[in-house]
């Protein structure tokens, strides 16, 4: 849902009516995930998607219905056939789409939060009765401090809290079931969270031209990008405008002073051993998801023999990811600016990095 923070703000702002589509279960292959999301406004002004056009006109009927009706409607759509094509899949795959009015000030309100919250980057969770014996949309809002609203039972908040957190702290959305009041192992309640932690970061260390190619798409891609190089004069925001930050410091001494996490990754374009080395023996001691260097091979030897002698341990040096991106041929900056990011991208989700149309079986990669 956070493509659609900045029309919902302007929305709640001025009053608008809206309905809110979320998708909340996939089976099988499907274009979107669970937590997609698209707004329809009373005026019918639309923004996102549920799946990237197979089903958008039946949602958008179904978003329109609810502003009139006020009631929290849960719509399934499967394969599609000749009959119904305007509303199936055509990947073959089934979603569950619940579709909620945001007319009444409460539910203005408490959504109204949630847009401040996330888009403060805290992180928070938001759980939603999707189906079963507790009434279809209810809320419950999940911070690392305190709850706000409920699901209509105090075992089910309890309950649905505590697994809430436990998701926001892995990063993971999903449905999980209840009994009416909470029980573990039963099928009463089905309740789907969706978790919205601070977006992930890419550090891209060395000002070059490549650099501000790969700020860019790491930007595109939903990453808080930081730029850090120790030459003033290329250490400046004029030169990479789409990072959301520039830090002019030693890459290493930067790195081990920064946040890292297991979502993190790092680029090292700098291709000058006085900073690679010391640079990378600290990125090894991080948790990063994915460590990318640049550099030909002939380079890439000789900056693994000094790290050798830097006490680094054939492990770590397997964690690099050098010669940088994947093979698609890239010359331009901007052309490997998007062979290191296909590589990010099939290091997240576990692809083989081929074409598809040479393999089968699911398109979509479930998470590592």
């Amino acid at each position: 849902m956070r493509e659609l923070l900045s029309p919902l703000r302007d929305w709640l702002t001025a009053g608008t009516p809206f309905a809110l589509a979320t998708v909340v279960a996939v089976r099988g292959s499907a274009p979107r995930a669970p937590g997609a999301a698209m707004a329809v406004t009373s005026t019918g002004a639309v923004a996102g998607s549920v799946s990237g056009g197979c089903v958008e006109s039946d949602v958008y009927e179904v978003a329109t219905e609810t502003l009139t009706t006020g009631l929290t409607e849960l719509r399934t759509y499967g394969i599609s056939d000749d009959e119904a094509f305007g509303a199936g899949l055509t990947c073959g795959g089934t979603i569950d789409v619940l579709v909620r009015p945001c007319v009444a000030p409460a539910d203005r309100h408490g959504l109204r939060e949630l847009v401040d919250t996330v888009s403060a980057g805290v992180p928070v969770a938001l759980a939603t009765v999707v189906s079963g014996v507790a009434r279809r949309g209810a809320r419950l809002m999940v911070l690392d401090g305190r709850v706000d609203g409920s699901l209509g039972d105090e075992g089910l908040d309890a309950a649905v809290t505590d697994d809430a957190r436990g998701l926001l702290a892995q990063g993971a959305t999903g449905s999980i079931r209840y009994g009416a009041h909470g029980e573990r192992r039963m099928q009463d309640v089905t309740v789907f969270v969706q978790t919205y932690a601070p977006a992930p970061r890419m550090l891209v260390f060395g000002a070059i031209d490549h650099a501000a190619a790969t700020a860019r798409i790491g930007s595109f891609l939903g990453y808080r990008v930081t730029v850090c190089d120790a030459r003033p004069a290329f250490a400046t925001p004029e030169r990479f405008p789409t990072a959301d930050e520039v830090v002019c410091a030693w890459p290493h001494t930067y790195l081990e002073s920064t946040p890292v996490d297991a979502r993190t990754v790092v680029c090292v374009l700098t291709h000058d051993p006085k900073f690679d080395v010391p640079l990378l023996a600290a990125a090894l001691r991080t948790p990063a998801a994915y460590i990318g260097v640049m550099g030909s091979r002939r380079t890439h030897a000789g900056r693994l023999a000094r790290l050798r002698e830097a006490g680094v341990d054939e492990a770590g040096l397997a964690r690099l990811a050098s010669p940088v991106g994947l093979d698609l041929g890239a010359r331009t900056p901007e052309e490997t600016a998007v062979s290191i990011a296909a590589e990010i991208i099939q290091h997240r989700w576990g692809g083989t990095g081929r074409p598809l149309a040479e393999l089968s079986g699911a398109i979509h990669h479930a998470p590592l």
